[in-house]
């Protein structure tokens, strides 16, 4: 199955994708720091679990798990993987 390009709050706990990108209205300081955090072309995330609420969202990102605002995960642009 092919992977379509969505952003990363899109995706449901469970579900991988591959970073391609920050969406271009992206503040420099805040892409800035996603990417110190390893959200950076490439990369691999994984979707672990959200909070009752549906906000943050934990993913796993380079062997660590790293907790975001959705408006935050509206900023990366991910290739989705086939389901696992």
């Amino acid at each position: 199955m092919q992977g379509q390009v969505m952003v990363l709050a899109q995706l449901a706990p469970g579900q991988r994708a591959t970073i391609v990108g920050m969406m271009p209205q992206a503040n420099s300081a805040v892409a800035g720091r996603l990417w110190q955090l390893g959200f950076r072309p490439t990369a691999r995330v994984d979707v672990v679990r959200r909070a009752p609420m549906g906000d943050p969202t934990i993913y796993r990102v380079q062997d660590t798990e790293l907790c975001i605002r959705r408006r935050e995960a509206r900023l990366i642009q991910v290739l989705t993987e086939a389901d696992r």
